[in-house]
């Protein structure tokens, strides 16, 4: 399947995944509409695709907050696909986690591609696509909310792909940690040693690159018959850890 002249829609689409997700979308032909939560940031995103030579519109929306997401589909136009990258990470078991942080991250999982997959099916074309982020990697005592909205995020697309079938597709794409700017309040030494220690567990012996990553959302975009799948790219840790 083909995304040229197709017109995708990217939440959070302004750095990590969803930038390379973006890119690689709008190189490959497609019409693309990205949002990010900073104003400013996501002008010089917009910016920096025009003087590449990729056309993109944006919108601010904070995917955590209800009306923000509804005002921006309220207002976007109808679309074959979309990404989103909405969710958050923490660190913690059930008992020594914060409250607030495990249910925070329940919400920005779960929730919140809740409310943005309601209301994209609503604006979603026929033959198109829903593709959300779930992980891998963690385990239930040292990323307890994390580790239910991943698994939320699982169910989610599971009951959507039967739901929303044969008009649109719905799956989701896990990745281990990888080193992207999500890390950019962690000291650099944190996140090498953090680096060098998942790649000393991963089997193939190393991180994946974002760009690796972003490549298994354009193949969900691009593959027609696959629905309700959570594709795990994590370089085989699952597998041994």
């Amino acid at each position: 399947m083909s995304l040229k002249d197709k017109t995708v829609v990217v939440i959070g689409g302004t750095s990590g995944f969803g930038k390379a997700t973006s890119l690689k979308a709008v190189g490959l032909g497609a019409r693309l509409v990205i949002t990010g939560r900073d104003a400013a940031k996501l002008q010089r995103v917009v910016a920096e695709f025009a003087s590449a030579g990729h056309e993109a519109a944006g919108h601010v929306v904070d995917a955590a907050e209800v009306a923000s997401v509804a005002a921006f589909f309220e207002k976007v136009e109808p679309f074959h696909h979309l990404v989103s990258m909405a969710g958050g990470f923490m660190g913690g078991g059930f008992l020594d986690a914060d409250y607030e942080t495990i249910r925070r991250a329940v919400d920005e999982k779960l929730f919140a591609n809740l409310q943005i997959a309601r209301h994209a099916a609503k604006k979603i074309a026929d033959g198109g696509s829903m593709t959300f982020t779930a992980g891998s990697g963690g385990r239930p005592h040292n990323a307890s909310g994390a580790i239910i909205g991943n698994d939320a995020i699982r169910t989610l697309v599971q009951g959507l792909a039967v739901e929303l079938a044969p008009k649109a597709r719905v799956n989701a794409v896990a990745p281990t940690w990888t080193p992207t700017p999500l890390w950019r309040g962690m000291p650099a030494a944190d996140v090498l040693a953090t680096q060098k220690r998942f790649s000393q567990t991963i089997p193939l012996g190393r991180t994946a690159e974002i760009e690796e990553v972003a490549s298994a959302y354009i193949f969900l975009m691009q593959c027609g018959f696959i629905t309700g799948q959570t594709i795990v790219v994590d370089g085989g840790l699952t597998l041994v850890s």
